[in-house]
């Protein structure tokens, strides 16, 4: 019997998540292989140039340009942006923002206040409840 433990591994996929990386934007060597999770955190504590380079200029996974517009992966859905964009493009957006960008923010917005309402709220209950 071997005790020799397997390193554990994952898809690139998920490695790709973990690093906030665009997985088709990724190197071959990258993307073709499962990854060890000792890889990833070196791959996270002394990134390569591909990697900075990925993570600065895109093109970026959809939750991060969502983060990066300031809306929901749904109000992204709902504008029709199923692609991945680069920094500049989400600059771009940035400062001459369309109709939807404008409307999504909002709606995020009112989200964000709603949220921060029910917490209060929620709060206050507990404290005279306490």
């Amino acid at each position: 019997m071997s005790t020799e433990k397997k390193p554990q591994t994952m898809k690139a996929a998920t490695a790709a998540k973990k690093l906030g990386i665009y997985l088709p934007a990724a190197p071959d060597e990258f993307r073709d292989r499962e990854i060890t999770r000792t890889e990833l955190a070196e791959l996270t504590a002394q990134p390569p140039e591909w990697l900075t380079t990925l993570r600065a200029d895109g093109p970026h996974p959809r939750d991060v340009v969502a983060h990066k517009l300031g809306v929901s992966i749904s109000g992204l859905a709902r504008a029709g942006v199923d692609d991945a964009l680069t920094t500049a493009e989400i600059k771009e957006l940035l400062t001459a923002p369309p109709g939807w960008l404008v409307a999504e923010r909002a709606t995020q917005a009112e989200v964000h206040a709603e949220n921060a309402r029910v917490k209060a709220r929620n709060a206050e209950r507990a404290a005279r409840n306490a």
